[in-house]
């Protein structure tokens, strides 16, 4: 699979490509499967090989233990919580996998970090726990005085927790969007009035 992505079957696609367009122009002749496959093996010799990257930066470091302990979390959470609460954890850990995936932006954020940290190992599981502790018809039913049920509680105190991720992911999102619109005022400066412009 990684070398699907690679820049050697990339480089040899593209010219495997280009001896299909030569045989349906009828420059390839009879023999446009062996031109096909003659490209695709040069481009894939003569592609430089991927960059190799060994290091490990302090980000990458500090999301991956996160990043286990969000996996740990989620696998313990099993038959003992109803339906609606495990889908609503996935949910979560789909918005936190996606905020750590971003690692150097979420650690050059020690604010936003942080949040994601204690959600992961303290705010999240301290709500599971309280829940899971409780017998299961109690944790269904809501009791008099009370506005809601525990099993209801766990549920808003999981959308708070999803609402306050959400943000977070959006402030990453909303950096990686500034990049690329600093890219795009760059490129209008760059080229936007030069002889280049065919438009």
């Amino acid at each position: 699979m990684r070398y699907l992505g690679s820049t050697r079957n990339i480089a040899g696609s593209c010219l495997a490509l280009l001896g299909l367009v030569a045989h349906f122009l009828g420059v390839a002749g009879a023999y446009w499967p062996v031109v096909v496959i003659a490209l695709y093996g040069a481009g894939a010799l003569l592609a430089p090989p991927d960059r190799v990257r060994l290091t490990i930066t302090h980000a990458e470091v500090e999301t991956r233990a996160l990043r286990a302990d969000l996996d740990g979390l989620v696998r313990r959470v099993d038959h003992r919580f109803p339906e609606d609460v495990r889908a609503a954890v996935r949910a979560l850990a789909e918005v936190i996998g996606g905020v750590l995936a971003r690692a150097e932006q979420l650690t050059a954020a020690p604010d936003q970090l942080h949040v994601v940290a204690q959600t992961i190992r303290r705010y999240l599981p301290a709500s599971l726990e309280a829940y899971a502790n409780l017998p299961r018809r109690y944790a269904l039913t809501r009791r008099a005085g009370r506005e809601r049920s525990a099993h209801e509680e766990l549920l808003a105190q999981l959308a708070l927790l999803d609402a306050q991720l959400g943000k977070v992911a959006e402030a990453i999102h909303r950096g990686d969007e500034q990049a690329l619109r600093d890219q795009g005022r760059f490129l209008r400066d760059r080229f936007g009035g030069s002889d280049l412009d065919l438009g």
